[in-house]
């Protein structure tokens, strides 16, 4: 209690997520932990710094110290989280995925050997849903993940950036024109100082993520690269020829454009995308699905899917339909003959927006440019 008779305040949290923030901390004449959450971190030759602080109300994630170190932290009040045993991912990362750390080892070895491949294994063994060291380390993961992402939004890399989403089928294969207008489409919302954020996975997600990538370079070099990827159209039969296709094109062109991906393991026989720069990959599909709606400031774009896209049309729209007029988000669909009349889910969204706030932030339009053209026009620029 404070001196008022009230509550004190609560300590403001503190993420320390390298040694070298650590050291800095102590460097600077810290006292005291309390707030401070140290994650993934080895503190192993710091004893005496720990000893000489203040430890009470501080949380350690999988961090690792000199012998004796630990208990002598629980028994002056700091909470330690262990790390876990079997598990083939870190649950206490401090920072998003990259394409190259999930394809880790992609050169030599087959999809099937590498990290992604790994943890998805790992999240389908038989009863590890009904696991609590399992249950616990997937949540762990993904509550870290999901810091790691606000911290990424709110980075100098994006500041100023109204992040649009672009959705569509994962079936679209390289080499078709399906796949060429959603690079398209990729290319001129990061060329408009927007963020393009997608799923993470194949097809037209893919396809958005490639055209954000390369929207620095000229168009000939962005021609060139759908013409190389059609050699392999798609990740079946083989994952591995797939991403191999795709580095090669990043590592012509390494300093691409940043996009955000946001798949998940739920779906793992679907691989993450390589033209994604910063990936927060989840667990938990549901979590994942709310996530990358909240974060399209700027709106989303559908482009023809099936029933994935059909699902994330409405739960769009749900969050729309209930929401403050400042709070809804442009939805443009992209391809009238496939939302009218093949999976008719433009009729249904303009039964549900009829007199609400989301009335006049629907659209139908039948091209890539139609669709940018209309985001300018409701004001979501970057």
């Amino acid at each position: 209690m404070n001196p008022s008779g009230g509550l004190a305040p609560s300590p403001r949290t503190l993420e320390v997520e390298s040694l070298d923030s650590f050291d800095r901390l102590i460097a600077a004449g810290a006292v005291a932990m309390r707030g401070w959450h140290a994650q993934s971190l080895d503190l192993r030759g710091r004893k005496a710094a720990l000893e000489a602080l203040a430890v009470e109300g501080a949380i350690f994630l999988g961090c690792t110290f000199d012998p004796g170190v630990e208990d002598g932290l629980r028994h002056r009040g700091a909470l330690i989280f262990p790390r876990l045993a079997g598990v083939p991912f870190d649950p206490y990362r401090a920072r998003l995925y990259t394409p190259q750390e999930l394809y880790a080892g992609l050169e030599s070895a087959p999809y099937e050997d590498l990290p992604d491949a790994c943890i998805y294994q790992w999240s389908i063994r038989a009863g590890q849903r009904h696991r609590l060291d399992a249950t616990l380390a997937s949540a762990l993961h993904d509550h870290a993940i999901g810091d790691a992402l606000d911290e990424f939004r709110n980075s100098d890399l994006c500041a100023g950036r109204t992040a649009v989403g672009v959705m569509g089928g994962h079936a679209a294969q390289r080499g078709t024109e399906e796949f060429a207008q959603a690079a398209l489409l990729g290319r001129l919302l990061a060329q408009s100082g927007r963020l393009v954020a997608t799923g993470g996975g194949p097809g037209a997600m893919e396809a958005a993520n490639l055209g954000a990538y390369l929207s620095h370079t000229p168009d000939s070099d962005f021609d060139q690269a759908l013409a190389a990827l059609q050699s392999v159209p798609g990740f079946r039969p083989s994952v591995s020829a797939w991403a191999r296709e795709a580095a090669a094109v990043v590592e012509r062109h390494p300093d691409g454009t940043p996009s955000l991906g946001i798949p998940t393991w739920f779906y793992g026989h679907e691989p993450p995308n390589y033209f994604a720069t910063h990936i927060a990959k989840y667990f938990a599909n549901a979590i994942r699905e709310a996530i990358l709606l909240e974060l399209c400031d700027g709106g989303i774009i559908f482009l023809p899917g099936a029933a994935g896209t059909v699902q994330e049309i409405f739960q769009d729209a749900c969050e729309n339909y209930y929401g403050a007029r400042e709070a809804v988000t442009p939805m443009v669909l992209v391809g009238r003959r496939h939302w009218e009349e093949e999976l008719p889910a433009w009729p249904m969204l303009q039964k549900l927006a009829a007199g609400r706030a989301m009335a006049d932030r629907i659209f139908l339009v039948d091209s890539v440019a139609e669709a940018l053209a209309v985001l300018d026009r409701a004001g979501t620029g970057g």
